[in-house]
């Protein structure tokens, strides 16, 4: 599958991710989320994410969706004509169109994160942290260290559930299941952040700035091909907003 983002710097990806969900942000109305999530399911077979897998991956958001769907239709400012009433829960045409909206911009929010963020390689990111933005050398070395130790945690999980099943501890209750695995993997994690902050300490990587200033193995810079795709991203993240404002639907922050 082809994905336009290839070679692209992962700067440029997070740019992108900012531009086109800090405007659905800004307002609560159910045009421009939804112009949005179109234009992302659009886009993400250009950027190497098919139809299914996007579903796949961002089966929890469609779980989220409605459960945040519910509290906005249940307790929004009323408004409009008043179909259900109940105590403080009032159902009328502005909390039925405020749920909506707040479905769609669930949806429309984290998919574009999905999408972008979807193979984003740590060390590249730490390259343009450190030399294209000159974040400090220290924050960027933990945090690309703290990003690869995340792709661990499904292994470590398939491996504590192969060792639970072998000794005969997978077949209790799922809930308990749940909890023991969790508790497990938090130890693991912690003893595995405790051996990485010491080897990363024996190899210097704490060590203060002095007149020598930090070297990087790799090159990280912005090329053309980025500011095309910023550009892109800016023209995106403008038209849901200026279809809303033309039809009327911006509604600055729920206002």
């Amino acid at each position: 599958m082809p994905n336009v983002l290839t070679g692209v710097n992962p700067l440029t990806r997070l740019a992108v991710i900012i531009l086109v969900t800090t405007p659905l942000l800004l307002s609560v109305d159910w045009v421009s989320a939804a112009v949005s999530l179109v234009i992302t399911l659009l886009c993400a077979p250009l950027c190497g994410v098919s139809w299914w897998r996007l579903l796949k991956m961002s089966w929890p958001l469609i779980i989220i969706a409605p459960i945040s769907g519910i509290s906005m239709l249940l307790y929004a400012q009323e408004g409009g004509r008043e179909y259900f009433s109940f105590f403080l829960a009032t159902v009328t045409d502005n909390s039925i169109e405020l749920a909506v909206a707040m479905m769609l911009r669930v949806l429309a929010v984290a998919l574009p994160v999905i999408v972008l963020a979807r193979d984003i390689d740590p060390t590249e990111l730490g390259d343009a942290l450190a030399q294209i933005l000159k974040l400090p050398a220290r924050f960027v070395i933990g945090a690309v260290a703290g990003v690869r130790m995340l792709t661990l945690f499904k292994d470590d999980w398939q491996a504590m559930g192969q060792a639970r099943r072998a000794r005969g501890l997978a077949d209790r209750g799922r809930i308990s299941h749940l909890v023991t695995m969790t508790f497990g993997l938090l130890v693991i994690a912690l003893r595995r952040g405790g051996k990485l902050a010491t080897a990363m300490e024996a190899r210097g990587f704490g060590r203060p700035v002095t007149t020598s200033p930090r070297t990087w193995a790799r090159e990280s810079k912005l090329v053309r091909t980025d500011w095309t795709i910023m550009a892109i991203g800016v023209l995106l993240a403008s038209l849901p907003v200026i279809i809303s404002v033309l039809s009327g639907s911006w509604r600055f922050l729920g206002l």
